[in-house]
């Protein structure tokens, strides 16, 4: 049964549309057609899921599947939340509007360590039982959906969260969730039980199904019967640009335009890197592929920008020729090209040829370390000189905001390493000076290294207390230096992200007593110390603060010598024993510890996980680290013989680079006004919940897809010649608004008209279309005034409610008897209703809003139960059409100023039920 989304998502709620599930690309499979139900749910608020590769390639590729829906869910802004709690509404798929626990299978994208509250947080507002065991119990009747995971982090150590999931899907989904897909709709024909189900499932590649391990004292996972395998395998697939070809947000998203992979997979080693082991081998897409998906995607999705995905796009030899060719193909478009976080040391003028457009936006590069040891020993790959010539060349064609990431932390980092990135950047502005032009400016992210999972640091440990220690010192390097802004990351992110990151079955009571004490993933960024205080608190609660100690001052450090290492051994016994290092310590209480884990021969929590990286060559890297000895990029040099290669993974596929096309020119806005075109058009249904900036990117989207004839203002940022006349309140409906389009050259009315109708949504219809001289003043300039049609209602004396307005009461009075039409009446007999208005300057002034009522009569009139038995008078609900001032000097006369009149003269508290505009009326003089 769908959930009356329309009763919940009113004009308090913020950016409604996210919910709507309406945005171009969206599927709407036929419910009852589907053996198979999934939802696809991206524990963030819309705009960060929405905007995701991964989660749209999905989306498209399981809808694409026979007798399989799939539908969307997102993590809900706090307010919808809260009203999805107080009205006792399940949470629900945007798409079919249902309740998640109507559908079979519900899958989560879990790529960041902090992100499992989250996921909490979701399953508890759809009423789902938040683990395995208790779904198992509560599942008598087959009625449960069947909750994964998959993602980098569920790949990386799915076990903190093991509880949570009934399965994970290890590495890429593309292959992966189609065959799960097959097992499910088998299991459903023959009405499997859930372990059953569960069981088949786990006989597929990369299904991880953690009910049917066990965790050893040891920390090590076993199979706990013989019909699962060992260990897991991760999954890869080759990607197909086509699916990236998708959903179009009415609201502007995180990534907001058309993003299509080109490469998957890094093999450049760098020692801290999960993605770049999780992801081998490296897979290039064919140019031609990419060219054809961005070509067409453009003009199916209405984008006016693209990115081009990687983990390393300078590693795609054929980035130059495939950038150019699509840029010369798109030049008279307006696009723009953004690349991520790529090569410094492979950023040259080809690269620089291809990049922005006429919004020519930042750079961003990541030497890491601040020395050249450092960045040998983390595999970097990268030399100053190389890093000054990528800085210079991008300096010299244009750029004067470039974006530089560090880390600090690091295995072997000494404070000299540390002031070495204060004193790279010193250098690289005393060698990159902008001759007459304003200064160059770095923005600094400086990052706490945490050690990841399946990485030869994974061994490593961190301490926060150090981390602290360096921000300081580096802050003190800052100070005074021009041009310069850093960012640092919270050290107490820092230390959740390793104490969960590599932690082991024992960390799932951690997640879940954080996640009731409130630290969800907005509470770090709006109450940092309330989210750290509840994560220190369910430590502390589940008996784990010693591991947590570790985090805090550092377990151990690879490269201290032996000697060393001992000493710093028996000084933590001996703490240990007397208990006086922690007595001062504002944090908890220290628990026991059992024997520190100094051996690299050790168990670990992910070891079942087959992701092809051997672990003794994670070893012999990590000697390689010790040694500052660099290993080469297997993609172009020799193998590194790190495991990946055979048959269950395949092998890099290298594409060559590609003989560049001439370059055919930037693109150049044709700014000619050959027609101008009025169009009224209406705005009804559920398009009432996007808002009027939505609507203006809405309209410049269905311009680019109709394939219009649109003009261009000049100037550095040029943009499309389309004027709306006035904004719309979010969750007005209207059948009377007004835009003006100006074309380059002339077109038939009524094909513009189809062609526009054609690509808008069709809850924007299209009324009227005129041509109008193109010296005539816009619609917005010649507004006058505005029609609007609104249901009200009473609900009780003012006196009673407690919200007499005294001070601005008309004076005028009202027999006890009266109505709606005597009310009515009374306004039009009263010459003013004053009312302090404040300018968005906060200036206050005294307003006759009867002047700005133009006309006021009622419709209709009727009771209405539903209203009085909430506590309104007899009088029930009444239909209002009102003509007032809608100026753009700010003279407007709003329905709200309706209800305050009729306030004054009923001495009732009136009710806005329904507010719909009916017309824009303009003065033509």
């Amino acid at each position: 049964m769908a959930v009356k989304v329309e009763e919940l998502l009113t004009a308090d709620i913020n950016q409604p549309a996210r919910y709507l599930g309406n945005e171009l690309g969206a599927t709407h499979k036929p419910w009852d057609g589907a053996l198979v139900r999934w939802v696809l749910t991206y524990p963030e608020v819309y705009e960060v899921g929405a905007s995701n590769l991964g989660h749209i390639i999905l989306y498209n590729i399981l809808n694409a599947g026979p007798r399989q829906l799939c539908d969307r869910a997102y993590l809900p802004a706090p307010d919808l939340a809260a009203k999805l709690r107080s009205t006792k509404t399940p949470l629900f798929a945007v798409e079919s509007r249902r309740s998640l626990t109507e559908f079979d299978i519900l899958g989560f994208s879990l790529s960041y360590e902090l992100g499992a509250t989250n996921i909490l947080e979701m399953l508890d507002l759809a009423g789902i039982p938040l683990t395995w065991q208790e779904r198992a119990t509560n599942d008598q009747n087959g009625q449960m959906p069947l909750i994964f995971a998959g993602g980098q982090t569920a790949t990386s150590n799915p076990e903190p969260y093991a509880d949570f999931f009934d399965f994970i899907a290890l590495g890429d989904g593309e292959e992966l969730l189609p065959e799960i897909g097959l097992i499910l709709a088998e299991g459903k024909t023959n009405n499997l039980s859930r372990e059953a189900l569960l069981l088949d499932l786990a006989q597929i590649p990369g299904v991880y199904v953690p009910q049917f391990y066990d965790m050893a004292a040891d920390g090590s996972v076993h199979p706990n019967r013989p019909q699962v395998p060992e260990r897991i395998l991760r999954r890869v697939a080759t990607p197909i640009p086509a699916y990236s070809i998708g959903l179009v947000p009415y609201v502007q998203t995180v990534h907001d335009r058309l993003t299509v992979e080109i490469r998957r997979g890094c093999t450049r080693g760098c020692r801290f890197c999960q993605p770049g082991m999780l992801t081998r081998p490296a897979r290039d897409v064919e140019p031609q592929q990419v060219v054809e998906a961005i070509e067409q995607g453009m003009q199916a999705t209405g984008h006016s920008e693209f990115s081009l995905l990687s983990l390393s796009c300078s590693d795609y030899l054929a980035l130059p020729a495939v950038g150019m060719e699509i840029k010369n193909r798109l030049k008279d478009k307006n696009i723009s090209l953004s690349l991520p976080s790529q090569r410094v040391d492979r950023f040259d003028d080809n690269i620089a040829d291809i990049l922005g457009g006429t919004r020519q936006g930042g750079l961003t590069f990541a030497p890491e370390a601040g020395t050249q040891r450092m960045r040998d020993i983390v595999n970097k790959g990268l030399t100053n000189e190389e890093l000054l010539r990528g800085v210079k060349t991008a300096v010299d064609r244009g750029w004067d905001k470039i974006k530089l990431y560090f880390m600090i932390g690091l295995p072997g980092e000494t404070d000299e390493d540390v002031v070495g990135i204060a004193e790279t950047v010193r250098w690289l502005h005393r060698e990159c000076r902008l001759d007459g032009r304003r200064g160059l400016t770095f923005n600094l992210t400086i990052s706490n290294f945490t050690p990841k999972p399946h990485t030869p640091f994974q061994w490593h440990s961190v301490s926060t207390a150090e981390f602290s220690r360096k921000q300081k010192l580096l802050k003190g390097e800052f100070r005074g230096m021009r041009g310069v802004k850093v960012n640092y990351t919270d050290v107490r992110i820092s230390a959740m992200e390793d104490f969960v990151g590599r932690g082991d079955r024992r960390l799932a009571a951690v997640v879940r007593r954080a996640w009731e004490l409130g630290a969800g993933m907005d509470a770090w960024w709006e109450s940092l110390d309330q989210a750290y205080k509840a994560w220190t608190q369910a430590i502390d609660e589940s008996g784990l603060t010693w591991k947590y100690r570790q985090v805090e001052s550092g377990e151990w450090n690879l490269f201290e010598k032996e000697e060393e290492k001992e000493e710093g051994r028996r000084k933590k016994e001996e703490g240990r024993e007397i208990k006086e290092d922690f007595s001062h310590s504002p944090h908890l209480p220290l628990s026991p510890s059992p024997s520190l884990p100094l051996s690299l021969d050790q168990p670990l929590p992910w070891d079942h996980l087959d992701t092809g990286i051997d672990k003794n060559w994670l070893k012999i890297d990590l000697q390689k680290a010790l040694e500052a000895a660099t290993v080469p990029d297997c993609s172009f040099e020799g193998c590194s013989r790190c495991g990946v290669c055979g048959t269950d993974f395949g092998h890099n596929v290298v594409v060559d680079a590609l003989p560049i096309p001439e370059f055919a020119g930037e693109f150049v806005p044709n700014t000619e006004r050959k027609q101008r075109l009025r169009v009224w058009f209406g705005k009804v249904g559920d398009m009432a919940l996007v808002g009027h900036l939505d609507l203006i990117r809405l309209f410049d989207r269905v311009v680019r897809r109709a394939d219009l004839p649109i003009s261009f203002t000049g100037g550095f940022h040029p943009n499309p010649r389309i004027s709306l006349a006035n904004a719309l309140p979010l969750g007005v409906t209207s059948t009377g608004e007004i835009a003006d389009f100006e074309l380059t050259e002339s077109i038939d009315i009524e094909s513009f008209r189809e062609k526009l109708a054609a690509k808008l949504p069709e809850n924007i219809p299209i009324y009227k279309v005129e041509s109008i001289d193109l010296k005539a003043p816009s619609a917005n300039q010649l507004l006058e005034a505005a029609e609007y049609v609104i249901t009200v209602a009473s609900a009780g004396s003012l006196i009673e409610n407690g919200e007499l307005d005294r001070e601005n009461a008309a004076p005028v009075s009202v027999a006890p008897d009266a109505n709606w039409e005597a009310w009515v009446k009374t306004i039009a007999e009263t010459e003013a209703f004053w009312r302090v208005h404040t300018t968005k300057s906060g200036k206050t002034q005294n307003v006759n809003l009867r002047e700005r009522l133009h006309k006021l009569e009622l419709v209709e009139q009727k009771p209405d139960t539903s209203t009085r038995a909430s506590g309104a008078t007899s009088e029930g609900r009444a239909v209002l059409r009102f003509t007032g001032s809608c100026r753009s000097d700010g003279n407007l006369l709003k329905p709200e100023h309706i209800v305050f009149m009729l306030e004054q003269v009923s001495q009732q508290e009136i009710q806005l039920l329904q507010v719909e505009r009916s017309q824009l009326i303009l003065g033509y003089g």
